[in-house]
């Protein structure tokens, strides 16, 4: 059941178009002394304390099932021609089959040296954690939040009831560090301001505007979503919400549709430590294989490069101090949600390294 629910979710997220987040409330101040230029942009980031030479990863796709180790496989061979993060899809069929551990291993195997995150439900135990770092020796573990996802599925989980308590117990125990994700419906605040205390060293917005499981789960089981069809908090949104809701020294990732140069910017400018791929390096390489997906996200790259320049943003960092301004609905969100819209308007260029 779980190996077959794999494959039927890799089938619908390609039968899909590729869904884009709408950040179009998101307005970047333009610079017209910028002082910079494209071959002096700097993309490293940091999150969760590792080191990411650009400011995107491969986030948590597939395995578990017949054919994902051939799609694991070319998903890493361009994870490891940027060096960049990649997520494996959640390891729970593998820790009840091990014969399907290879379709997992398979990541590490041809990235012996790349950062590889492990990928398990807030459900799992603290020793179903360790067992899924231990697969892929793994520098990472993300735990997936998907609620709507479940209660849609006729075989679902309906009990959510143990999760920031499992959370809390991996986050304790497990020596690498832990990122919360969800997995297309967003996060508020207060929940983000929970995961922290908990202990959680990234939370993953993964709002809606991406791939929506409501209407995949609907679908394979043959009835329309309706109304669910549209919950959850749209990326940009999600991502202004944890923003306000982090403490310490949590990173925030951006996912759910960010499949632009100019919305991973946007994204990066609001206070994103990184975002986060999952449809789009997945439709590009089983549609037009590694090499011409490769092109396709240095064309990706370039343009982040040339907005940088732009704005004057030598580093990522810099992003954070770039003036912009907040419209629309969005705007209209934050101010009933009482957090201060404002300043990000009143940044200053002139704080820009």
């Amino acid at each position: 059941m779980r190996s077959r629910r794999k494959v039927e979710h890799i089938q619908h997220v390609l039968q899909e178009p590729l869904s884009n987040a709408d950040f179009s409330d998101i307005r970047l101040l333009h610079n017209c002394l910028p002082g910079t230029s494209g071959s002096r942009v700097e993309l490293g980031t940091k999150v969760a304390g590792l080191d990411l030479a650009l400011p995107f990863f491969f986030n948590a796709l597939t395995g578990g099932a017949a054919g994902t180790e051939e799609i694991n496989h070319k998903l890493a061979l361009a994870s490891r021609h940027f060096r960049i993060p990649m997520a494996v899809g959640s390891q729970k069929a593998a820790l009840e089959d091990p014969s399907l551990e290879g379709s997992y291993r398979i990541v590490r195997k041809t990235c012996p040296d790349g950062l590889i995150f492990a990928n398990l439900s807030a459900g799992c135990s603290l020793e179903e954690a360790r067992r899924a770092v231990d697969m892929l020796e793994a520098d990472a573990l993300q735990l997936h939040l998907n609620a709507p996802q479940e209660m849609v599925m006729p075989e679902g989980d309906r009990d959510f009831g143990g999760w920031l308590r499992n959370i809390t117990e991996v986050t304790e125990g497990l020596k690498v560090p832990v990122i919360v994700k969800e997995t297309g419906f967003g996060m508020a605040a207060e929940q983000v301001g929970m995961l922290a205390q908990a202990g959680v060293k990234a939370v993953d917005v993964s709002g809606r505007g991406g791939t929506n499981f409501i209407n995949i789960e609907a679908g394979r089981a043959g009835f329309a979503a309706g109304e669910l069809a549209d919950w959850g908090i749209p990326t940009p949104l999600a991502l202004l919400e944890a923003l306000e809701g982090k403490s310490g020294t949590v990173d925030i990732i951006a996912s759910g549709g960010v499949n632009t140069s100019l919305s991973m910017v946007k994204s990066l400018a609001l206070g994103a430590a990184a975002v986060g791929l999952g449809a789009l390096p997945l439709k590009l390489i089983l549609r037009e294989g590694v090499d011409r997906a490769v092109k396709e996200l240095e064309e990706i790259i370039e343009g982040i490069k040339k907005y940088m320049a732009l704005l004057g943003a030598r580093t990522v960092t810099d992003l954070k101090q770039v003036p912009l301004v907040i419209l629309g609905e969005t705007g209209e969100w934050l101010r009933a949600r009482g957090f201060p819209a404002h300043k990000y308007a009143r940044r200053d260029f002139r704080q820009l390294s």
